[in-house]
């Protein structure tokens, strides 16, 4: 991370819901998701990110929109680099918010001024001093605001890609549930077995799974892994002992590829979780 980069994560107490406050220059997140919604407003200079097939630019005021399981990657689109503002809401509660169901936002990038400065406020108040009432309805307010941009979900596609897709990933995700419980050999997986649990060959297996999920079989691996490692930072877990129930080499490798997905260190987030920051 450049001299001048700085990150600060905060968890809200009795909600599920997390914010960050960053500036960055020459970070670059890995193509990556989230379990929760995402929103983001730009303060200064710009970023530029990937998502849905696409490269979008937000700039100062515009508002950044995820949803969950939404692949996206992200650095500096000007040479002054980008500070910006996220929140992340899980999604039922994201729901119980609105009173609706969970919505889809087509659109990455909104550019609605109103928005923006909601979003803003609201983070302030997850961060600042705010009532616990105030925070409330600065969430109930802007996730009204924001399903003004968003539609029903999309209906699931279930063709003979998908479902190849589908199996591929529920051995992916049993895999790691092994390793999370310290199951010798959990999640080290193999091109061969991926495709004998969908049936077909090495290539249909991961064409189908990077077409169905925007990311490859051993990012989405990753990735679970860096989640489960969030999960046991959350629970005041030491980094050290994550990073070996998580499946990481060790904590440097923890460190290296959660700083990529989350622009943090793990002890940072601990920290913002309620723990010592220290290893």
């Amino acid at each position: 991370m450049a001299a001048d980069d700085w990150a600060r994560y905060w968890r809200a107490d009795g909600v599920p819901v997390e914010a960050m406050h960053a500036h960055f220059t020459s970070h670059v997140y890995h193509r990556h998701s989230h379990e929760s919604y995402s929103f983001g407003v730009t303060e200064t200079g710009a970023q530029a990110f990937t998502c849905r097939h696409g490269r979008h630019v937000s700039a100062s005021g515009m508002v950044m929109a995820f949803n969950p399981d939404d692949p996206h990657d992200g650095h500096a689109a000007v040479d002054g680099g980008f500070t910006y503002r996220m929140v992340h809401i899980w999604p039922e509660f994201l729901a119980s918010l609105t009173g609706t169901p969970l919505p889809l936002f087509r659109s990455p990038v909104i550019g609605d001024a109103a928005v923006a400065a909601s979003v803003g406020r609201l983070h302030q108040s997850l961060t600042g001093h705010a009532s616990e009432l105030e925070r409330y309805e600065r969430l109930a307010g802007t996730a009204r605001l924001l399903v003004r941009h968003a539609s029903g979900r999309e209906p699931a596609r279930l063709g003979a890609d998908r479902l190849v897709a589908a199996r591929v990933r529920e051995l992916i995700r049993a895999s790691a549930a092994g390793q999370g419980a310290g199951e010798v050999g959990g999640g080290e997986l193999t091109a061969d077995d991926l495709a004998a649990a969908a049936g077909c060959s090495r290539y249909a297996a991961y064409r189908a799974f990077r077409q169905a999920y925007g990311l490859s079989p051993s990012d989405y691996q990753r990735q679970l892994r860096v989640q489960t490692a969030r999960r046991l930072l959350s629970a005041g877990v030491t980094p050290a002992q994550v990073a070996a129930d998580a499946g990481f080499a060790d904590q440097a490798h923890l460190t290296r590829w959660f700083r990529r997905y989350y622009g943090v260190t793990p002890g940072a987030y601990r920290a913002a979780a309620g723990g010592p920051a220290g290893p």
